[in-house]
């Protein structure tokens, strides 16, 4: 009856994934999983639609155990590697889509998701170049930039640019429209000029080749730090020199100082991203986070607007998921150092951001603690269990320990509905957890060894019925569970020999060298017996050694 009701929840759950119906698919694998938790088929399928709703924490964590269930399975392996993906994550990603090649070679689609993980590692403008218009941001990108907001008034060129995102071959048509070149210099990260831009600077080169015919003196240099100096190298800007200045302070941890340097800067270059990135970073110092996050926000829009280099737009996203961890607002922070990532993979962030992602995950353990309602779901496990519903019991005693994750005795209830679903494997591992929770609870011990027994492992079953024992010696469940795996070891010499040797009066006789001697002689020399038995103390020892079965007479 069990596995029809997994099959059944399993089967509407792939059907409401189908359906795109996703948290209804998620509860129906969530329930077969509370029936089957050892089954890596449902994990995976749960994985794919934690993925579909872009819950890429969860989608892992089902990936990952489903292949700590089944190491040698290629999709749990291809699951982990989709989750990454979704967490822009692609090295790691790649590595497990690699792994999961190892076990399924032929695999099309791994071999097609490393490919597209290898694209990814290669940077934004080396996956552009295959395609700069499949980029998913094309729209706003264009919208955000000044030279080409303009373009996306026109339809008829919006038409063009999702025709380029399907057929790309075609971008050959449309190479003599001069917006379709700027277009490929914003999506490329190239600095191309405008038409207006191009005329004045055609101007300048005009009006300098002039200059310098008709003047025998050369004009040096100049850059956008400020006039060459008498030597040929640029002199710094105003703005740089108050950044230096910031930096020498900061440096002698200063930061009153520096920070008025760095807001001179800003106030002589407000476009400059760098001034704005050191300022945040004395806010972050002096531990004045709120002010921090702003200075970084503010960073960001410059940046995108001025088109700064990535990787200090992904500073300033970082910085801000510094200053979330740092107010234990972790959800924010593991936002923004995602963002970080997404414009630029540092593993120094990488790392940050795996811790914060296992801080949150048991914080979110920790919220869920609820002891009433813990007992509330004990309580309708115990009622349906009495009913004989141990499938719904096993779900509401799932839920009870989630709550309350430190009772031994809601292990040793699921214990006791996995035994009666014949999932003996699951409820020694419940059992073994509630001995470990509270090792003075008997009833632990108890589920445990009647699990053994129906797995036919006497042996084990009788020493956890001594360990009970030990700690209630009267309890009558225990002695005559003892007392019925010793039977039927009883027909098994070898099986009964072995328990015998864990008795610690019989490894004390075995190992005295007087009693090994006589042995050995009782071997050679069977009537040597006699002899020895005139000596109280031998002939006590040989009785014992009788007794548990290690010597026997034909």
């Amino acid at each position: 009856m069990t596995e029809q009701q997994i099959e059944e929840l399993k089967s509407k759950g792939n059907a409401a994934l189908s359906s795109n119906k996703i948290d209804e698919a998620i509860s129906f694998y969530t329930q077969a999983l509370a029936l089957s938790p050892d089954n890596q088929l449902i994990y995976s399928n749960r994985s794919a639609a934690y993925c579909k709703a872009s819950n890429f924490s969860e989608a892992l964590s089902d990936a990952e155990e489903a292949i700590r269930i089944k190491p040698d399975w290629a999709k749990g392996y291809s699951r982990k590697g989709a989750a990454l993906v979704g967490q822009h994550k692609y090295e790691e990603a790649l590595q497990a889509y690699e792994e999961g090649l190892k076990y399924d070679p032929d695999s099309e689609q791994i071999q097609e998701s490393i490919k597209d993980c290898n694209a990814k590692l290669k940077g934004p403008a080396t996956r552009e170049v295959l395609n700069p218009f499949t980029d998913a941001n094309l729209f706003d990108k264009l919208e955000k930039n000044p030279k080409t907001k303009d373009y996306l008034k026109d339809p008829d060129f919006i038409k063009v640019l999702k025709n380029l995102q399907s057929n790309p071959k075609d971008l050959g048509k449309y190479m003599q429209d001069n917006r379709i070149m700027t277009v490929l210099g914003v999506m490329l990260g190239l600095e191309m000029p405008s038409e207006e831009e191009a005329m004045e600077i055609e101007e300048e080169r005009k009006a300098a080749k002039s200059t310098s015919s008709s003047s025998s003196t050369k004009v040096p240099p100049t850059s956008k730090q400020g006039k060459a100096a008498g030597d040929g190298k640029p002199v710094a800007s105003p703005a740089d020199r108050e950044k230096e200045l910031g930096n020498a302070a900061y440096k002698q941890k200063d930061f009153g100082t520096a920070k008025q340097h760095y807001m001179k800067a800003i106030e002589l270059s407000p476009d400059n991203i760098v001034y704005r990135n050191n300022l945040s970073a004395v806010h972050f110092e002096e531990k004045n986070y709120e002010e921090c996050i702003k200075v970084c926000l503010e960073a960001v829009d410059i940046g995108r607007e001025h088109r700064a280099d990535y990787k200090l737009i992904a500073k300033a996203l970082a910085r801000i998921g510094s200053a979330y961890h740092k107010q234990n607002d972790l959800k924010n922070a593991l936002t923004y150092y995602n963002k970080s990532l997404s414009e630029h993979r540092d593993q120094e962030i990488v790392k940050k951001a795996q811790e914060v992602q296992k801080q949150l995950k048991e914080q979110e353990r920790l919220e869920y603690i609820d002891l009433d309602k813990s007992l509330e779901e004990k309580n309708k496990g115990n009622e349906l269990f009495q009913k004989g519903d141990y499938p719904k019991a096993l779900v509401h005693y799932t839920e009870a320990i989630k709550r309350n994750p430190d009772d031994a005795k809601l292990y040793s209830n699921r214990a006791a509905c996995y035994t009666k679903l014949l999932e003996f494997s699951m409820a020694v591992r419940d059992s073994d957890e509630c001995i470990r929770l509270d090792p003075t609870f008997v009833k632990g011990y108890l589920r445990k060894a009647a699990s053994l027994v129906a797995t036919k492992e006497l042996s084990r079953a009788a020493d956890v019925y001594q360990k009970a024992l030990e700690i209630d010696s009267n309890c009558q469940e225990a002695i005559d569970g003892y007392r019925n795996c010793m039977r039927q070891e009883g027909s098994n010499p070898d099986a009964v020999r072995r328990q015998a040797m864990q008795d610690p009066e019989v490894q004390k006789i075995l190992t005295d060298p007087a009693m090994q001697l006589i042995l050995q002689q009782m071997q050679k020399d069977p009537k040597a017996l006699q002899e020895h038995l005139k000596n109280p103390d031998i002939a006590k020892k040989i009785e014992k050694l009788l007794e548990v079965g290690v010597i026997g007479f034909r």
